[in-house]
């Protein structure tokens, strides 16, 4: 099976989460590609959508080893155990936080309509995204989501590989998959369409001014 693009991607989510979300549960998609997935699923679930605008704190020298997270309203998220293995000093630690949560502000100032996230606490936060092939992003994302409050958090995508999933149900309440292909190179190999999304399109989509492609 593969899903033709992230709106129907969107569409099939939403099916499997439907009577397993709360009603005053908030969509949150985590930019770019997972926000047209995401705002097919609050559409159909009519639940309210925002994103979650989150940076991992890459190890210098190595990226992808996530020492913590930023996250907006100056939330950060720290693996202590992580930084203390690691031997990065505070200062070190310190200027790549900054640098982070810099781009966290400008992004989250370019996409969202309004000025404030929607408040998320003591609510049920459904993440989504187009897929998880490390989980890194999204086990960040839950991070930041804890940190601000939310009750529970239910991470929702379409496609994902099986490891990463594992890591995942670690620090979400629940986890909700579509497929678990045993054979994972890419997200983007589930997709017959697989563009990228563009800045532009993830406003308007939160603005409510975007058509879903197949919508009467």
């Amino acid at each position: 099976m593969r899903f033709a693009d992230r709106v129907d991607a969107g569409r099939r989510l939403a099916s499997a989460l439907r009577r397993r979300v709360p009603d005053d549960a908030v969509v949150l998609g985590l930019p770019r590609g997972g926000v047209p997935v995401a705002a097919v699923v609050a559409e159909r679930l009519d639940l309210p959508l925002d994103v979650l605008v989150v940076r991992k704190l890459g190890l210098p020298g190595q990226p992808e080893l996530a020492l913590g997270a930023v996250g907006e309203d100056g939330v950060l998220v720290m693996n202590d155990a992580l930084v203390a293995s690691s031997g990065v000093s505070q200062e070190a630690l310190a200027a790549v936080a900054r640098r982070e949560r810099a781009v966290v502000e400008q992004r989250a100032g370019r996409l969202r309509l309004t000025e404030a996230a929607i408040d998320i606490r003591e609510r049920t936060v459904v993440l989504v995204d187009d897929g998880v092939a490390t989980g890194s992003t999204m086990q960040a994302a839950c991070q930041v989501a804890r940190a601000r409050g939310a009750a529970a958090i239910v991470v929702a995508v379409p496609v994902g590989a099986a490891a990463a999933l594992k890591r995942l149900r670690s620090v979400a309440d629940e986890v909700i998959c579509l497929m678990k292909p045993k054979s994972f190179i890419g997200v983007g190999q589930w997709y017959r369409d697989f563009g990228q999304t563009s800045e532009a399109e993830v406003i308007a989509l939160l603005a409510g001014t975007t058509t879903q492609q197949g919508d009467s």
